[in-house]
C-alpha cells in the first residue's frame, strides 16, 4: 500500500540517532545519509522510511492526530525499541504493554525529538 513514510526534523543529526537507535531495536539496518546531509532513509523489502527537513525550507512541524505505526516481531523488540527511542531523545507517548485494540496486541507509543508519533506494534498470530 505504501513506497514511503517521510517525517520532517529539524536536526537531521539528532533525527538520525534517535531513529538509528529505534530502527536497529526493531531489526533494521541504521539509516543512510544522502550526500546532501539533509535527509537520512531506511531501507526495508516492504518500503523506506525516511527523515530530513523540509523542501520548502520552512520548519518541521509534526501532524496533529498523525500516528506511524512500525511493526516489531514481538514483545521485547517493542520494548527494546522504545527504550532506544526514550534513550536517543524520543519522550513516552504511551508505555509498553498489551494493547485492548485486538486480542494478542502489544504496543508503546514513543514521540520523536520533532514530536513525530510513532507506534511499536506487535499483534500476535491469529
Amino acid at each position: 500500500m505504501f513506497t514511503h513514510i517521510f517525517v520532517g526534523t529539524n536536526d537531521v543529526a539528532q533525527a538520525q540517532k534517535f531513529y538509528d537507535g529505534v530502527m536497529t531495536a526493531l531489526g533494521h539496518a541504521e539509516g543512510m545519509m544522502l550526500p546532501t546531509g539533509a535527509r537520512v532513509i531506511y531501507m526495508s523489502p516492504n518500503g523506506v522510511f525516511a527523515v530530513g527537513t523540509p523542501a520548502n525550507g520552512e520548519p518541521a512541524t509534526f501532524a496533529n492526530g498523525g500516528t506511524i505505526g512500525l511493526a516489531a516481531s514481538g514483545p521485547a523488540a517493542v520494548d527494546a525499541a522504545h527504550a532506544a527511542g526514550l534513550a536517543n531523545g524520543g519522550t513516552c507517548d504511551g508505555a509498553p504493554g498489551p494493547r485492548d485494540a485486538f486480542p494478542g496486541s502489544y504496543g508503546a507509543y514513543l514521540r520523536d525529538p520533532d514530536g513525530n508519533k510513532l507506534c511499536l506494534w506487535h499483534m500476535a498470530a491469529a
